[in-house]
């Protein structure tokens, strides 16, 4: 551990939103890394993963869950539970509203469970901000003030950022560093997760396959690293790391979406999933990824424990 100042502060931070608010990106724009998936599908985040902002100052720990919502299944119900125990157990809670759409019945239903948490500081993050004008902005500004204030929620600000630009990230640690305790520093210097190696490498597989599917596939598909190993009687100069990996969907037409024709979809996100996790984990990385057939394991206990939820 390195030396740090008498007065470093260290807590833990939480950004939540309903699906597709840009928390993911607003995490990996505060760590200065990829630490979670992005996509343009919403709902991506299923697992609560740390983000690790180190600063002379303090470390800041991100927590990204998933998103809020009303849920139709019972994968939602404990992603939901999932939300609800972080809120208790962080020091800050940020909510985020995307500049380019109008605060809706997802932020209300949002802040009325916010509203019941009682010692936890509260922040409203406006993201996207990038994608509007100054005045349409500003309007939104107002919009969240008057919803926090129609349901009692106190935010104690409401900060506009763009993760894309960068614009006003750095203000934004800046204020959650203010408010966190004074305390020692909770991980090791330079790291920047501490989510295992198994489950980056399951996330980023899982990221790869989102893209370019039909609308309805992304809740359908879970990843299970089954064995990730570096390989034997390699120099050491000349490590690969072997992962094989299943791919889970609910139905056989699911299956022939995510394999493609003779196999070429899936020959794509093996690659980009690949090259993903080489950048990630800085080893060369042998890839083999099979799908496979959960019936409608959304909705089924068992198959929810054997995928890990």
């Amino acid at each position: 551990m390195a030396e740090h100042p008498d007065t470093f502060r260290s807590g833990f931070a939480c950004f939540v939103g309903r699906p597709n608010a840009g928390k993911s990106t607003l995490t990996n724009a505060m760590v200065g890394s990829k630490v979670v998936i992005t996509s343009s599908k919403p709902q991506t985040t299923r697992t609560v993963v740390r983000g690790i902002v180190n600063r002379d100052d303090a470390q800041l720990v991100l927590v990204d869950t998933p998103g809020l919502h009303r849920p139709r299944t019972l994968l939602g119900e404990r992603l939901n539970d999932l939300v609800r125990t972080t809120w208790a157990e962080v020091d800050i809670v940020a909510v985020c509203f995307p500049a380019d759409e109008k605060p809706g019945p997802g932020d209300r239903f949002i802040l009325t469970e916010l509203a019941k948490v009682r010692r936890t500081v509260k922040f409203a993050v406006a993201t996207k901000t990038d994608l509007v004008t100054p005045e349409q902005l500003a309007a939104h500004l107002l919009a969240i003030q008057a919803l926090a204030d129609d349901l009692g929620v106190e935010f104690a600000e409401i900060v506009p950022v763009s993760a894309k630009s960068g614009d006003q990230v750095g203000l934004l640690a800046d204020l959650f560093v203010g408010r966190l305790p004074e305390g020692p520093q909770l991980y090791p210097d330079g790291e920047l997760s501490d989510a295992p190696e198994e489950n980056i490498a399951a996330e980023l597989i899982r990221e790869a396959a989102l893209e370019g599917v039909r609308d309805e596939l992304p809740h359908s598909i879970a990843v299970v690293v089954e064995e990730m190993a570096l390989k034997p009687d390699r120099p050491a100069d000349k490590p690969l790391l072997v992962i094989h990996a299943s791919l889970y969907v609910e139905r056989d037409s699911q299956k022939g979406i995510v394999i493609g024709h003779r196999g070429a979809r899936l020959r794509e996100v093996g690659t980009a999933a690949r090259k993903q996790i080489e950048a990630i984990l800085g080893t060369p990385v042998y890839l083999d990824l099979h799908v496979k057939i959960a019936k409608d394991w959304q909705r089924d206990p068992r198959q929810l424990r054997k995928l890990g939820f």
